[in-house]
This record gives C-alpha cells, structure tokens and sequence, in this order.
C-alpha cells in the first residue's frame, strides 16, 4: 500500500495537508471524502516508509502525545487535523502507524475513543475510557492534559523503584561473577602449592578448597551442560506456573511481604491506586468502572483481588471506606482520607492528594533503601572475598615452620 502526502480541502475552504495510506489516488479521493474533504493535490511517495525510531511505544511517547493533542484541541483543532499534525511529529514507528489507522476509523464515523480501543497494546483501558469520558462531557482537551499528567508521575515513580533495584542487582552479579572466578580459576593454583608443602592445611582453608573442588566439578563438561539443561528445565516450569493466575497471586503475595523491599512495594501499590483512582473519578468515570479499571492496571494480583471485593461491596450497596478497610491492604491514612472525601464530595481530590503523599514516601524510602543496601553489599563482599583470601593466606604464615 503507497503513502501519499496530500493537501485538502475542509467543508469551510480551509485547505489542509497531510499523509494517508491508499491504493492509489481514486482510493485516496474516496478515503478523503469520507473525512468530508475535498483532494486538491497528492503526492505518492515510492514507499510505504514510517520514519521514526523502533518498534516499542513508551511511557514518554504516550505521555507526549497526550500533551500535544491537548493543546491543539484546547486551541480548537479538529480532532481529525489534530491527529493529522501529531502524526507528523511523533517518533515512535508503532505509535505513527496506530495513529494512521486511527485517523482511517475516525473518518469513517467512528469516535476517536473506539478507534483507540481497537489497539489494546498501546492504549490501556484507563486510556480508553478517560478519552471515552473526556468525549462525553465536551472536556477531551482537559481529560487529556490529566492523563499527560499521570502517565508523566506514573513513569516517574516506575524508574524510581528501577533505579533503587538496579545497583544492588549489579553489584551482586559482579561479585558472585568474581566468586567464582577465584573458585574455579584462581584456588586450583594455590591447592598446588598447598599439596607440595605436605603439612596439614587449617580449617578455613580446607573449607574454601573443598567449595573449589565442587565448583570445579559442577562447571567441569560435559557434567555443566546436563546441569545447564536441568537449570533450564526448571526455570521453563517456574516461568510456566508464574504465568497462572495461582502462580502469580502467590508471587505477589511474597513480594508484599519480603524485608525492605516489600515495604516499598506496598506503598508504590497505594500511591498509583490512589493517582488511579483519582484521576478516573476526576475524568467522570464512574466510580465501579473506575474500580474495575484501577484493578486490571494496579500490577500486584493481591491488590487487584482487594480492589475487587470492595467493588463488589460497593456494587451491593455499601460505601468505598468499609470495603477499603476490611481489604488489609491500604494503610490508615488512605482509608481515613476517601472517608472524608465521600462525606465532602471531594473523593477524588483526597484520592490525588494521598497519591502525591506517598509519591514522596517513595522517595524516601527509596533513599533509606540505598543507603541501607550499600552497607551491607560492602559488607557481603568483605566477608565472602576477604574470605577467601584470608584462607588462602594462612597457610603462608606457618610456612617457615613447613620448611624448617
């Protein structure tokens, strides 16, 4: 299918430009008047060729894009020559090609919120419904500057837990990566020199070889490749069971629950259910879609499940506090903060504000998590690494009496 770049005219004389897919021209002049324009000229490029950077949409593209569409709509672009424009200006090939067939669906009828439903894998369903909303009540440009916002503090808060996981990640891969270079590479030379001196080695220095040979044996073929295979088997069944939902609801519940870390998973949990929340009750969403939506996209099953059960509460009847609390999962303050909230009016406001709260919380404990972690990461490498040393060196010092 040829692209080509075409100017047209609007019902009103206006004459605008942009790009579309087509077989050929008649196609073009067809797709065109479908958009209730009019063709005034077209140029075919050779081929279809998206420019733009790879194949992955991001947070940022997203993030961007909303912004941008905000703006021309506030400024009083048609959605059509809005999309028109973005498309022009957006990197991201994937996100280039779904706003094409955007544009198709829409000049065929179809409103701008269906059109992006039909693209699951770029358009979440908080996404779709906040344009859906935005759409009924004649306020898109608005609900788009709100979901710019929170992809914006959402993407921030990811890289924030990233960036807090990554140096503990690394600098423990790189000391187990020099472990076992001492073990298997480095100790078989110094078990030599160790055998010749024909004394009884100590303790300590009897343990560490032993670990050697082991490890010497374990990385040994064609023994490492049945072990490799065996590794791989059992990582394949693990990843398989992780993949269920049983599998899932376990692993997540340990998450919530381990030492340091589960501490600031819980709180990134409550900090973008509440900004979720928030932000789809601010946009019109109602309040038992809004739960639904801010169940699918909260990342945790253990709090989806919780999320779930307190709107099938509210669905019977009941307020969002009870259901909130008898959930075990969201701390005091938020419970007490959507009380008020429901009592005033301003749930989602409340809601907004607890997410800011514990955005810092993050921060904080991002930082107390760092500098917790690099004490103890120096610590684990001056015991197993000073370890070794100290057991090769032993022997040294009772050398002169081997000799004599």
């Amino acid at each position: 299918m040829a692209v080509f770049n075409y100017k047209a005219k609007t019902a009103e004389g206006a004459v605008i430009s942009g790009v579309m897919e087509a077989e050929n021209e008649r196609v073009l002049t067809a797709k065109l008047k479908g958009q209730k324009l009019t063709l005034v000229s077209s140029v075919l490029e050779k081929k279809k060729r998206l420019a733009g950077r790879g194949g992955k949409v991001t947070v940022k593209d997203l993030s961007v894009f909303a912004r941008q569409f905000a703006t021309m709509i506030s400024a009083g672009v048609p959605v059509l020559q809005s999309l028109n424009i973005i498309y022009e200006q957006v990197e991201s090939r994937k996100l280039k090609e779904c706003l094409g067939k955007i544009r198709e669906d829409i000049g065929q009828g179809q409103t701008l919120s269906d059109a992006m439903g039909k693209h699951p894998e770029i358009f979440s369903n908080l996404f779709v419904n906040m344009v859906k909303a935005g759409e009924t009540g004649g306020i898109l440009d608005g609900i788009l500057q709100r979901l710019s916002t929170y992809l914006e503090k959402a993407d921030a808060l990811r890289r924030k837990v990233k960036s807090a996981l990554t140096y503990p990640v690394m600098v423990l891969g790189v000391a187990l990566g020099v472990t076992v270079f001492l073990m298997v590479a480095v100790l078989p030379t110094f078990k030599t020199v160790f055998e010749s001196f024909g004394s009884k080695l100590p303790a300590p220095t009897q343990f560490v070889l032993s670990i050697s040979d082991f490890m010497q044996s374990f990385f040994k073929p064609p023994q490492v490749f049945i072990e490799a295979g065996v590794v791989a088997g059992v990582w394949f069944l693990l990843n398989r069971y992780m993949k269920t939902r049983k599998g899932q609801l376990q692993w997540d519940g340990i998450l919530l629950k381990m030492p340091m870390f589960g501490i600031l998973i819980k709180k990134v949990a409550v900090a973008k259910f509440a900004r979720t929340l928030g932000t789809l009750i601010k946009s019109g969403v109602a309040i038992l879609e809004a739960l639904e939506i801010t169940a699918k996209t909260s990342g945790n099953l253990v709090v989806e499940e919780a999320i779930m059960k307190a709107r099938a509460a509210i669905r019977e009847g009941e307020n969002i506090t009870g259901p909130l609390k008898d959930a075990g999962i969201f701390p005091v303050m938020i419970i007490q903060m959507v009380s008020v909230g429901e009592e005033t009016g301003t749930i989602d406001d409340m809601l907004i504000r607890c997410a800011d709260f514990y955005d810092d919380e993050v921060d904080t404990a991002v930082g107390g998590l760092t500098s917790m972690l690099e004490p103890l990461i120096m610590a684990f490498l001056g015991v197993v690494i000073g370890g070794i040393v100290i057991a090769m060196f032993l022997p040294m010092f009772s050398m002169s009496e081997v000799v004599g």
